[in-house]
């Protein structure tokens, strides 16, 4: 056996027998598996994780976030997807934004109230489990850890600390204060200061008791409404009630035997997919290495390809065509393919021709083979900074996404989900058919735009580290 160690990691591959959690806290993690040995499966863990996260990260994300899944089943070896991002007001359109006085050039600042979409992570977290749990542990007991977190408190950990600072420092520099509760005697925490919340403990275990109705009725959705029809926004009680999730099926694309699960637009994952398309026009980067000059020149304009598309053709299908066929056939990703030249950068990139910020990412694997890819966010740090009354969580700006160009895809309207950079996927073989795909990894990165780019480099990286582990590892 060779003693080359097939990784260049500063840490070492963490290797279980019953399930496995991975998340950015320890405490949330330690939820996570805690539900794991009480019986529930990955599904019902991924939405411990995340509840706890609410409480140990809100700098990051909470239930005044949006949250996407991903379930892959480990008996059927099917893949499924929820859509848990939220709306904008129905009353906030195009025409109510510029009679404001807003452009596509003078857009609301990125904390402004205007910017609050309805929250979709509580309705996600709900949905993820009666959809894709184990029937064994009530939704209650799913968010008791995280209950617990919030009333019993938790130490704040340093990169936290350091966010947690950042972004009450750029609230406060855009005129804006964070709401006490977020707060330690009107500052944010230090690293290793126990950190207390009892209004967001009420608010999960009121979640956790009554289920949705607890969060986009009564209390809640009033002291949302409240909070920001006070700084100026237009959501309506109405907006929140008819909130729900999206059940939906995942797009994917085949790369060198294995496939790519993506959720569909609204979401950024088709960017990835096209990416990875645009890739596979260059069997030459195998020859030229893994991160050389040539590779990394590449990667970079496909990327810019990618992007450009990605930003041009997504937006919310409820209200606009993406031309998922299209963009996905392998002949489009050559066309796009050809514009890249190895002697020289691309000067301007324009989409292809049609005819026809924060964030927490976290994945659970169980010992029944499901795995649970997931991620939540409040996307720029404490989004709005909108703190509804006693209710412990802020408020996203995520629709700060949307673009107040008229006739854009992404184009803000009432009602209507922006472009959406939050992105979970999963990898399996490429088996199709009869043949049940198996589960390769679960994956996904933080870091808004730039998500599509970490999964391909993620998956770049880990077939690399696959193909050595193989052959440096084999039993003789």
């Amino acid at each position: 056996m060779s003693t080359d160690l097939p990784f260049t990691s500063r840490r070492s591959p963490v290797v279980c027998l019953h399930g496995c959690v991975a998340a950015s806290q320890p405490a949330a993690a330690a939820a996570g598996l805690d539900v794991l040995k009480r019986g529930g499966n990955a599904a019902d863990a991924a939405v411990a994780v995340a509840a706890a996260l609410a409480v140990t990260e809100p700098c990051s994300t909470g239930p005044g976030g949006d949250a996407f899944c991903l379930f892959y089943n480990g008996n059927t070896g099917e893949l499924r997807g929820i859509n848990g991002s939220g709306r904008s007001p129905k009353a906030q359109t195009l025409d109510f934004l510029e009679g404001r006085g807003y452009t596509a050039e003078a857009p609301p600042s990125d904390f402004d109230a205007l910017n609050a979409t309805v929250p979709g992570a509580p309705a996600c977290w709900c949905d993820t489990v009666q959809l894709f749990g184990s029937q064994k542990l009530s939704l209650q007991e799913v968010l008791s850890g995280a209950v617990e977190l919030a009333e019993v408190g938790f130490p704040v950990a340093e990169v936290t600390a350091y966010q947690w600072a950042y972004w009450v420092a750029s609230l406060r520099d855009a005129g804006k204060e964070l709401d006490g509760v977020l707060l330690i005697d009107g500052q944010a925490p230090k690293c290793g200061q126990v950190f207390r919340n009892a209004a967001l403990a009420r608010t999960l275990k009121e979640l956790g008791e009554h289920g949705k109705p607890a969060f986009y009725h009564g209390r809640v959705a009033q002291a949302i409404v409240d909070v920001i029809n006070q700084n100026g926004g237009v959501m309506t009680l109405e907006d929140l009630s008819s909130h729900d999730s999206e059940v939906v099926e995942p797009i994917s694309t085949e790369y060198k035997g294995v496939r790519l699960w993506e959720l569909p637009p609204n979401s950024q994952g088709l960017t990835a997919l096209l990416l990875l398309n645009i890739l596979e026009n260059f069997p030459e980067l195998k020859a030229v290495g893994h991160n050389s000059s040539d590779y990394i020149h590449v990667f970079v304009e496909a990327v810019r390809l990618a992007v450009t598309d990605g930003l041009r053709y997504l937006g919310d299908p409820d209200h606009v065509t993406v031309p998922l066929e299209t963009l996905l056939d392998k002949s489009y990703s050559c066309q796009r393919a050809q514009h890249i030249s190895m002697e020289r950068t691309m000067e301007g990139v324009e989409p292809g021709p049609m005819t026809g910020s924060d964030t927490v990412y976290f994945c659970v694997i169980d010992n029944q083979g499901n795995a649970c890819s997931f991620v939540n966010s409040t996307y720029m740090g404490f989004g709005t900074g909108l703190v509804p009354k006693d209710c412990g969580f802020s408020l996203q700006n995520r629709g700060a996404n949307f673009s107040l160009r008229r006739g854009h895809r992404n184009c803000i309207a009432g009602g209507k989900r922006p472009y959406h950079t939050i992105i979970p996927a999963l990898l399996t073989d490429s088996k199709t058919g009869s043949q049940k795909p198996q589960l390769l990894a679960a994956l996904g990165v933080m870091g808004g735009f730039m998500q599509p780019q970490g999964h391909i480099q993620l998956l770049s990286g880990w077939s690399i580290w696959r193909k050595g582990s193989s052959r440096r590892w084999r039993r003789s």
